[in-house]
């Protein structure tokens, strides 16, 4: 399947996926991330039920805090 990850158009070889799936394939491992599928917030809890599916527009952001 054909998404766009960050901006990036990409090819996952499975036809969806779990968010926790993405990211570990992705070596996302920074604790503090946001997700969005096609602009719409995901909550955390909810990263392994949610689906990635042909298409879908994925953000994935690092929050970072400071001063």
């Amino acid at each position: 399947m054909k998404i766009i990850l960050n901006n990036n158009p990409e090819t996952v070889d499975v036809d969806q996926i779990s968010i926790t799936e993405l990211l570990r394939r992705k070596n996302y491992s920074f604790k503090m991330l946001i997700v969005k599928i096609n602009g719409k917030l995901v909550k955390k809890d909810e990263y392994e039920a949610s689906f990635i599916k042909d298409g879908d527009d994925v953000m994935v952001l690092h929050l970072i805090s400071g001063g």
